[in-house]
């Protein structure tokens, strides 16, 4: 197992980040492509809409999942953690757009779908979460934020809670699929409390 993770490890180090965005970015024109010939069912704004969030959703996942393989297997992939983030961000704009400009269309039944249906209301604070961490996602915001640049992109985990819920409450009856997902992120997130306050709070005495 060590010498797979080592070469996985000389690898990674070796591969340019580039491929990545590009990689990640190809499902997107797929998708409308898809949904423009008849690929997403009878109705393709809403396979659309829901395959942008999905795949955000997964990768918003992929990028919390970097910090145990790290810790636990020794596999280092932190490098292409920006890569993932800034593409997270780019298929919830694209989930975001679908459903406001070929799905909702007009601005104010946008607005008023935010103030009134809170399973988008909870959609839309994830999504602004995500705005500062993209805008920052570069190294001249790292270096002038400094260590102010690590706790804003705890924002993070925020925007995973809220995704989560998103996808649950937008579900219509008992679905397995988004509570899998919510538990995934939710382990994830448990992972990243400290040891010691998480046996003071399950293992009292």
């Amino acid at each position: 197992m060590t010498g797979l993770v080592d070469t996985l490890n000389s690898l990674a180090r070796r591969l340019p980040v580039w491929p990545v965005y590009l990689i990640l970015a190809l499902p997107i024109p797929w998708f409308f492509y898809q949904g423009l010939n008849g690929g997403l069912g009878r109705d393709p704004v809403k396979g659309l809409e829901h395959l942008y969030g999905l795949w955000a959703l997964r990768l918003l996942i992929a990028g919390l999942v970097i910090t145990p393989l790290r810790r636990e297997l020794g596999l280092n992939l932190l490098r292409f953690r920006r890569a993932i983030g800034v593409m997270t961000f780019i298929y919830v704009l694209a989930h975001l757009m679908v459903w406001a400009v070929l799905d909702v269309q007009t601005l104010s039944r946008v607005w008023a779908d935010i103030l009134k249906r809170p399973y988008i209301t909870i959609g839309m604070a994830g999504f602004l979460c995500l705005v500062p961490l993209a805008a920052t996602s570069n190294n001249w915001s790292l270096h002038k934020l400094g260590v102010r640049w690590r706790k804003l992109h705890r924002l993070t985990y925020a925007a995973a809670v809220l995704a989560a819920f998103h996808f649950i409450w937008l579900t219509k009856g008992f679905q397995l699929e988004p509570l899998v997902y919510a538990a995934v992120i939710l382990a994830l997130l448990v992972y990243r409390l400290p040891r010691k306050r998480i046996r003071q709070r399950f293992l009292p005495g």
